[in-house]
């Protein structure tokens, strides 16, 4: 039985609905990305947030976090994966549930509604965008580099909020054109209690800062030391004092030194460390049913 069609009694007795919100960051917005704010620099050290505005009520014209209802014949992992993909035409390279927010008062006049939210991350080289190629063995998808779009450009569907799973909205019905790149320092405001949930997945973020996993996902397998400092400050939102992080990162152990140097420096290249042990499952690429993306309540 559908909420809309059901008289006020019946409605009390409804099961509430489910859907995934999905918190995604990157150390940059791709390439192509529209921003948010004006007044962010895409080279600002801060982490970026991608968010979908809203073209129904309630909370008509405001932001709020890719998402959408779950399928039935897709997990959980599956709609979080296949809403943040419709939004940024890009897929993370980790993803892990985060929380279940299920407050009574948070979907207002509509049917209850019980989000499951997941956080995901973006490695530097997950941003360029993906196109498919026809091959000898059928249709793949493969990531090639690209200039800001055109505003003749077409636009492919992308997809919606959570919340609007309840009220029945087919998928794909919002177009990029309503999809933009925030800092987390700098949030517009946002719909329902979307708010709520960056801040639990940036406080998730940020206890794993000295996780070999998280600085692994963001940079890759090699990294200077002065970029291992940029993913703390960015996540952190705070600088670090360089000496002192250099110092630290080196006494703990977890750095190899690799005995090579970065590439295409203007000034004296630096070295280029890696960390001793795999970081574990942060370092798994996310496939269709992956037990990658892992539960954390």
């Amino acid at each position: 039985m559908r909420y809309t069609g059901a008289s006020a009694s019946e409605r009390q007795y409804l099961p509430p609905a489910v859907a995934v919100s999905v918190v995604a960051f990157a150390l940059q917005p791709p390439a192509d990305a529209e921003l948010g704010d004006p007044g962010a620099g895409a080279g600002d050290t801060t982490i970026w947030i991608p968010l979908v505005r809203r073209t129904r009520a309630p909370f008509l014209g405001q932001w709020a976090l890719p998402g959408g209802p779950t399928q039935w014949d897709e997990t959980l992992a599956d709609t979080a994966l296949r809403s943040l993909h419709a939004a940024t035409q890009r897929t993370p390279g980790y993803l892990e549930q985060l929380y279940s927010f299920g407050g009574v008062e948070r979907s207002a006049e509509a049917q209850r509604l019980v989000t499951i939210a997941y956080w995901a991350l973006y490695g530097e080289h997950e941003l360029e965008p993906e196109v498919s190629v026809r091959g000898a063995h059928g249709v793949s998808p493969v990531q090639v580099p690209s200039g800001p779009r055109r505003w003749d450009d077409p636009i492919p569907a992308s997809g919606l909020t959570g919340e609007d799973a309840a009220a029945g909205t087919p998928a794909g019905s919002v177009s990029v054109a309503n999809v933009a790149w925030f800092s987390a320092d700098r949030l517009p405001e946002l719909a329902f209690d979307h708010r709520e949930i960056i801040d639990h997945a940036l406080g998730r973020l940020r206890a794993k800062t000295e996780y070999a996993s998280v600085a692994h996902r963001f940079l890759g397998p090699v990294f200077t030391l002065g970029r291992l400092r940029t993913v703390t400050e960015a996540v952190l939102g705070q600088p670090v004092d360089p000496a002192n992080f250099r110092r630290q990162a080196l006494a703990q152990g977890s750095l190899v030194d690799t005995g090579e140097l970065e590439s295409g420096a203007r000034h004296r290249p630096a070295r280029l460390y890696r960390f001793a042990e795999p970081p574990g499952a942060a370092n798994q690429p996310i496939t269709s049913g992956s037990t990658s993306a892992r539960s954390r309540e």
